[in-house]
């Protein structure tokens, strides 16, 4: 698709509004020569209505199908009245566009607008734009000044919990990458949907932007729908999501339980401590995830973020937009062919809790070897301990655990001498034990997380003194260029797994 265009899914959440949809609908005709959008699709979903509703979709259903046009229209229903949170999550289960908007049936915003959204979202490589109502839009119908009063002190809320600065986190157009928002587990059947969205999106580090529209709103006794005690349960669904980390679906990447380590910053900036004496100016970092690592490193002359994963790619792209130094890409590190060329050669790699993954390390760490220059270095973090190796290990999709010897013995037969092995985290053995090996837990609790956060400073301060074995090893190594290959051992499958 043309890089200037998209196609465009508006999601539309329906009940009881037989006397407003059908125009609502028809004015959405006005995106139909929009030059920013490719293909339209409009995702009705009448949402259990009881006045008739039902009658009038159909009615608008037969005389679009007989006019036709660009616009292609689905029209879906719920057996009882759900809420209009569930109903966008129906539509958005439908959806094949690159970007969802959402539209209401009742009048108040005119689709108009969704051309210049699009606009933005093109514009600015947007993950998401909201359209604010009070941003000096060109019209907006004045009333409900205590309604507007609400909505401005939850926007603060939401903005505040969030870390954001949006201007109106209640607006009902807000346009989202497709992947994205497919990618975001939404548990909220009503309103609530509003701040659940919102604060998921800072969680995952969207790129939002915000551009004024019009307004023109509607009375109660003209049929508006929220309630004051839309606006509690909303202060408590604020509260809610802003401790909740559940911002990724269940994938194959396990992308929940990654993302929940990184709500650990202290731990992830002492981990950059100790592999930053040996990182040069041009960086290739194997395994980045959203970036934690990548930012306590960062500036660089010359930075690779990379990752197999889709979903922290685009993190790690949106990381990367005002950085020019910064690159983000996809690298497999099992796979040469994927890794990016620098002509000179990388002077660091650093290859941090992957080759634990992989079916063959030293096919691999060969990879990493051929990129290096030639007196560059590979950093590498493993985890420690074959007598360790529990159901954390297992959901982490972990091959292995490794010795100072084994570790050791793959650098040699990759040709690579061990310049350095550190010994990284010994505290967290114990807690590695205790969770994978005795209570056979397959999840990190939010809390044990936060703790580990809050400990940090301890653990980095007793972890050369403690008697315990570490958790993880740390290998900067080097190439030999004098070493010939060795051959792997008989039984290098799965040398160290418990």
């Amino acid at each position: 698709m043309d890089a200037g265009s998209i196609a465009l899914s508006i999601l539309v959440p329906v009940f009881n509004e037989r006397y407003l949809v059908a125009e609502s609908l028809a004015r959405l005709a006005t995106l139909e020569h929009h030059p920013n959008l490719a293909r339209i699709e409009v995702i009705v979903v009448d949402d259990g209505s009881t006045d008739g509703t039902a009658q009038v979709l159909s009615a608008f259903a037969q005389e679009r199908a007989a006019i036709g046009g660009r616009i292609q229209w689905r029209f879906l229903a719920h057996p009882h009245n759900a809420g209009k949170g569930k109903a966008i999550q129906t539509a958005l289960a439908q959806a094949t566009g690159d970007a969802c908007i959402i539209h209401d049936a009742d009048l108040e915003y005119h689709p108009a607008d969704i051309g210049r959204m699009v606009i933005a979202y093109l514009a600015n490589n947007a993950d998401a734009v909201f359209g604010s109502r009070f941003t000096g839009s060109e019209v907006r119908r004045v009333l409900l000044y205590r309604h507007q009063l609400a909505n401005k002190l939850l926007t603060l809320t939401c903005d505040l919990v969030s870390n954001l600065n949006l201007t109106d986190v209640w607006t009902c157009y807000k346009m989202v990458r497709t992947e994205l928002l497919k990618s975001i587990p939404l548990s909220s059947n009503d309103f609530q949907i509003e701040p659940e969205l919102t604060i998921k999106l800072a969680k995952r580090e969207a790129r939002i932007f915000e551009i004024p529209i019009s307004y023109f709103g509607r009375t109660y006794r003209e049929g508006k729908k929220i309630r004051a005690r839309d606006g509690l349960l909303a202060m408590l669904a604020i509260l809610r999501f802003g401790v909740s980390d559940e911002i990724y679906r269940a994938d194959e990447y396990g992308s929940q339980i990654l993302a929940r380590l990184s709500r650990a910053p202290r731990f992830n900036l002492w981990m950059a401590d100790a592999i930053r004496p040996f990182c040069g100016d041009r960086v290739l970092e194997i395994g980045s995830g959203v970036g934690n690592l990548s930012r306590a490193l960062l500036p660089r002359k010359h930075y690779v973020a990379s990752d197999i994963n889709p979903l922290y790619l685009q993190t790690l792209t949106n990381l990367s937009a005002e950085r020019p130094y910064l690159r983000a890409t996809y690298c497999d590190v099992s796979d040469l062919a994927s890794f990016p060329a620098l002509a000179q050669g990388y002077d660091t790699v650093i290859c941090l809790n992957v080759l634990e993954h992989v079916d063959d390390a030293r096919q691999s760490l060969l990879n990493i070897k051929s990129v290096l220059a030639p007196n560059g270095r590979a950093i590498v973090l493993v985890p420690q301990g074959p007598w360790n190796f529990g159901t954390l290990d297992e959901v982490l999709g972990h091959r292995r655990r490794y010795t100072r010897g084994t570790l050791s013995e793959l650098g040699v037969q990759c040709g690579m001498n061990v310049r350095a092995m550190i010994e990284f985290n010994r505290m967290g053995t114990v807690a590695w034990w205790l969770n994978g090996r005795l209570l056979r837990r397959r999840r990190f609790g939010l809390g044990q997380v936060w703790l580990l956060n809050l400990i940090t400073p301890l653990m980095r301060a007793l972890d050369s003194v403690l008697p315990i074995a570490p958790l993880s090893l740390i290998a900067v190594m080097e190439p030999d260029a004098e070493a010939a290959l060795s051959p792997p051992p008989l039984d290098s499958a799965d040398p160290v797994r418990g």
